[in-house]
């Protein structure tokens, strides 16, 4: 049994898609406002592989997210936003809801184990989502710990180092099948949880795709398999 869960945020926690969109809809209209949410998503891997491939040096994610945010802007004729405007827009990805079962799955879970986020995103984002629904990690781990960013194994393995546990002591808990391969080839448990509607009705993973430790339909169903 695992004594540290660490947990993928954007998809596994938060509704990232439907959260981004809400901060568009005066700006854009609701069909818009998700096209924009999808291609400033689309944007993320491509730029973190920059920084994984060794092209660009580390930085926050804030600072790719911004880099992305200016290019879709442009894409979707918005070019116009000022600085201001932009800066205060970057920010919406530390004002994302959190999927209804999770603040009080997490309490439960939290009785029984240590609890961190796994996350490329940065510290400060993870401390203001974290003040925003809710929720009490025991630390935060991830990219800006361990500069470079998941799938690469540093992270998982800084991330369960961090807490002073060998890796098959760590449990990695994501709606997405290639983060937890990433983690199980780290030597990390596993727990997927479905979240079939992460990236719009019907796009989002609902069974694991490989082998995992545990599988769930929700945080909720978690907490009852670990005995919480």
């Amino acid at each position: 049994m695992p004594n540290v869960l660490l947990f993928d945020v954007f998809g596994t926690l938060v509704d990232w898609r439907g959260s981004i969109a809400a901060e568009l809809l005066p700006l854009l209209g609701r069909a818009r406002a998700e096209a924009f949410a999808d291609a400033w998503r689309a944007q993320y891997q491509p730029a973190m592989e920059e920084v994984r491939a060794g092209r660009l040096p580390f930085c926050k994610l804030d600072v790719l997210h911004r880099r992305n945010l200016d290019i879709v802007l442009k894409d979707f004729g918005l070019d116009h936003l000022d600085e201001a405007a932009r800066r205060e827009l970057n920010l919406a990805w530390h004002r994302l809801a959190a999927w209804p079962d999770v603040g009080a799955a997490l309490q439960r879970l939290r009785r029984r184990f240590r609890l961190a986020p796994c996350s490329n995103g940065n510290i400060s984002l993870m401390a203001d989502l974290a003040r925003l629904n809710g929720w009490h990690w025991d630390a935060i781990t991830g990219a800006e710990l361990a500069r470079d960013y998941k799938p690469k194994a540093i992270v998982y393995l800084t991330a369960a180092l961090a807490f002073d546990a060998a890796p098959e002591d760590a449990l990695m808990v994501a709606a997405h099948s290639s983060d937890l391969a990433a983690a199980r080839a780290a030597g990390l448990a596993t727990a997927f949880i479905a979240r079939p509607d992460e990236q719009g009705p019907g796009r989002g993973e609902s069974r694991a795709v490989g082998p995992v430790d545990y599988e769930a339909q929700s945080l909720t169903e978690l907490a009852d398999m670990l005995g919480c």
